[in-house]
């Protein structure tokens, strides 16, 4: 049976319905901003248009709260899944109808002109067209967004999994670990030896785990690999 693939739009409002302070961080936007102040081809260049826009004024009791997010639970949703969230004016690809009609309808619900959008993909999207999974956020202010589109396939069920190694120094810590012990046990039964010793088996460990490191080591500082705590919302590429 095949895995099914992962929506990121399910997954991130998985990740904010789980988060403790959920319903906190809705009441405490409306609290903190209550007080604040088409064409296709035109809201495609506004869309990838850079603005110095921290905020955009909506009509708040027009919004659908499900849609809003702070940045916390987007970065966890960009950690995970080892995701970009950036201006939307480094986007490569192509802004779909369907999310230019969903802006129009919004500026006319709302009577404004929505700046400095942002959208969350993997990091090749910033450079060239794919298909995976894009979302297109706007600014609330305060570190609050609003989710107007997502587009798209949708993503890989093991690019988790995949990119788990990339979420610290002690996660690939523990993958190299796991590998030496794996191979090590592998050794051991008769590869090169036919009568293992402690002593045989902790050498074989040693100069595995020591080749590994040193494997990874050079890949990541050859590819200017970064963790994707440190990479999420970097315009660089890495």
């Amino acid at each position: 049976m095949l895995l099914k693939r992962i929506n990121l739009e399910s997954e991130l409002r998985r990740l904010k319905n789980s988060s403790p302070n959920s319903n906190p961080i809705i009441e405490e936007f409306y609290t903190v901003l209550e007080n604040s102040t088409t064409q296709k081809e035109e809201i495609v260049t506004a869309i990838k248009g850079k603005a110095e826009v921290h905020q955009n004024n909506f009509v708040f009791d027009y919004l659908d709260t499900a849609n809003i997010y702070h940045v916390n639970q987007i970065k966890d949703l960009c950690v995970d899944y080892r995701l970009r969230f950036l201006d939307a004016s480094y986007f490569k690809g192509e802004i779909p109808l369907e999310a230019t009609l969903k802006v129009e309808k919004l500026e006319k619900l709302h009577n404004i002109k929505i700046k400095n959008f942002k959208i969350i993909a993997p990091s090749k999207l910033f450079r060239l067209e794919d298909k995976d999974d894009p979302l297109l956020f706007a600014p609330l202010g305060n570190n609050y967004y609003y989710l107007i589109h997502k587009w798209g396939t949708d993503i890989s069920p093991f690019r988790k999994l995949k990119m788990w190694p990339f979420k610290s120094i002690i996660n690939l810590l523990l993958l190299i670990l796991g590998t030496t012990f794996f191979t090590t046990f592998l050794i051991s039964k008769g590869i090169f030896t036919n009568e293992p010793s402690t002593a045989k088996i902790l050498i074989i460990g040693f100069f595995i785990f020591k080749s590994l490191a040193a494997i990874v080591l050079y890949l990541g500082i050859a590819n200017a690999k970064n963790f994707s705590p440190f990479v999420w919302n970097s315009k660089y590429y890495n």
